[in-house]
């Protein structure tokens, strides 16, 4: 009979799963010599647990398969729950176990002891803890949770009284099917297609559900054939090209007021896959009516917006009814949209010789390849990334921003890099998350992965500088380091190459990208670039 540890990693494999992110514990080190034996499934040491829910969430998101990670008793939990909850307000599906005490000792005060069903409980979809007669049917239950729209973390407690060792008592159990999205209603369909039709100038606004619905096709074909102009949330970017005539922009990030320019002219808005997890309606909807098309209920304030339609589940068969009629006439104006997309582009384009952030991007963006995957860390640069990152095609820039914590930029391109070992991938990092996360460097190293870590160095938490001086402050404590500062040569054997101009930043790049392994590429940037381009307005 097989012990739990041995039935986890079975069932665990038996799922699809191929990695569990974490740093042991005693408890754990019986689950570890489980997924030791069990071949395709590996345990994946890094240097700070709230890393694995950001590895565990890009492993979802470029291979469809569900990630697991783990955390210890008190301290460690709490270190992971940062990842879970990006993982939750990403709508990334993740297994995230933790140790727990006994039942016993877990309402009694000892060391690290702390509830890990509480703590985890607003951050997943559900949380719940295995026994030897529940070990298959909970992670069953588990994955199914988790995957089912809408997808996000579960938490699994793994008590430590020996239990791990002790004999998986129950038979083998049927695995829950998947659930199927209903499809809209008919009559709201064709209400849906009549609002449509009848608006002058209607837009379309897509956020990171459609990604996850694979509604791409269709929402090109739409733009194509009306030829209507789309909006992206940040999460969105790739589902059209920034170079298609019908393009607007990225809604809430850099020169946001060009975008708005276009988008509060919009008689009617359709919402496909948008999820205010990133950004509300309210925030940058002009006042025109709203068709909703998403796996759940509009957020919406019905009493400053209008709700006209609401199609929920299944989008595509909605999308599909919508690219299938003859074209329908609207009053857009494609060229002056075109315009205001040029002036956008210009604006974010670097000036001859300089070397700022808008330079490291553009850069950065000549150097890797089509495909290649680069992930972003939060602050100033992300808004400038949203913006101004040509993004051929979905997952091939990817951010945290439902969550939007800092330190995803590290482990994020870690997990990348294991998920498509045959794509270029890079990270562009600020100072401020560099800081929190420079240890997985070491991870990097040890799984002697190549990944070019770019390191904008400013000196600064430059979004909170900037929103300080928007409201009159004065800078404070947002200097991160003192005169004293100096590049460092290596983080853990991976070189560090400086640049304070864009020759030797080209240089650097070059030479990264043909590197085997881990290389930091250090840009040494003025911060004042961000200022006038960041916050400035969604109307």
């Amino acid at each position: 009979m097989a012990t739990v540890a041995q039935k986890l990693a079975s069932t665990l494999k038996e799922m699809g799963v191929r990695y569990v992110f974490g740093v042991p514990s005693g408890n754990w080190i019986d689950y570890m010599a489980a997924i030791e034996k069990t071949q395709g499934l590996n345990f994946i040491l890094v240097t700070s647990e709230s890393s694995c829910g950001f590895m565990a969430d890009v492993c979802w998101r470029l291979t469809g398969r569900v990630a697991a990670c783990f955390g210890t008793f008190g301290p460690g939990a709490c270190n992971l729950s940062t990842g879970v909850c990006g993982g939750f307000l990403d709508r990334a599906p993740m297994l995230a176990f933790t140790d727990e005490m006994s039942a016993a000792m877990r309402p009694r005060i000892t060391q690290m002891n702390i509830d890990n069903q509480a703590l985890f409980r607003p951050i997943t979809k559900w949380t719940t803890r295995i026994s030897p007669e529940t070990v298959q049917q909970t992670l069953y239950q588990a994955m199914h949770v988790a995957t089912a729209e809408v997808p996000g973390p579960v938490h699994v407690g793994l008590p430590a009284d020996g239990m791990a060792l002790a004999d998986a008592t129950e038979s083998n159990v049927p695995r829950p099917a998947a659930d199927r999205l209903p499809v809209p209603d008919e009559a709201l369909i064709e209400k849906a297609i009549g609002l449509f039709k009848t608006a002058r100038r209607p837009l379309l606004a897509v956020g990171l559900t459609a990604t996850r619905m694979d509604a791409g096709t269709w929402i090109r074909k739409i733009v194509d054939k009306h030829r209507l102009p789309l909006v992206l949330t940040p999460m969105a970017k790739g589902m059209l090209p920034e170079d298609h005539p019908c393009y607007t922009g990225v809604l809430a990030h850099a020169c946001s007021d060009v975008v708005a320019r276009t988008h509060q002219q919009a008689d009617l808005v359709i919402g496909i896959g948008f999820d205010p997890v990133e950004l509300n309606y309210e925030d940058w909807m002009p006042d025109a009516p709203l068709i909703h098309l998403d796996t759940r209920k509009a957020d919406l304030d019905g009493s400053t917006h209008t709700l006209a339609c609401e199609l929920v589940g299944d989008m595509n068969p909605t999308l599909q009814r919508l690219a299938d009629l003859d074209p329908v006439e609207n009053l857009w104006d494609l060229k002056a949209l075109a315009e205001r997309r040029r002036e956008m582009f210009a604006e974010l384009a670097p000036q001859k010789d300089s070397f700022g952030p808008k330079a490291v991007l553009d850069i950065l963006r000549q150097a890797l390849p089509e495909d290649g995957v680069m992930t972003c860390d939060v602050g100033a640069h992300l808004h400038l990334i949203g913006q101004q990152w040509r993004t051929p095609a979905p997952d091939l820039q990817l951010m945290t921003n439902g969550c939007s914590s800092m330190g995803f930029a590290i482990p994020a391109a870690i997990a990348a890099k294991l998920s498509r070992p045959d794509q270029q991938a890079c990270a562009v990092v600020g100072d401020g998350g560099f800081l929190m996360t420079v240890g997985e460097v070491a991870t990097a190293m040890r799984l002697h992965l190549h990944i070019v870590f770019i390191l904008i160095t400013d000196n600064h938490l430059s979004l909170i500088r900037i929103k300080q001086a928007n409201k009159t402050y004065p800078y404070y404590e947002t200097r991160l380091y003192g005169d004293w500062y100096a590049s460092a040569k290596s983080f853990f054997g991976a070189p560090v190459l400086t640049a304070s101009n864009a020759g030797e930043y080209r240089r650097a790049l070059d030479e990264a990208f043909e590197a085997s392994g881990p290389v930091i590429v250090e840009a040494l940037v003025d911060p004042d670039e961000y200022d006038g381009l960041l916050l400035r307005g969604n109307r």
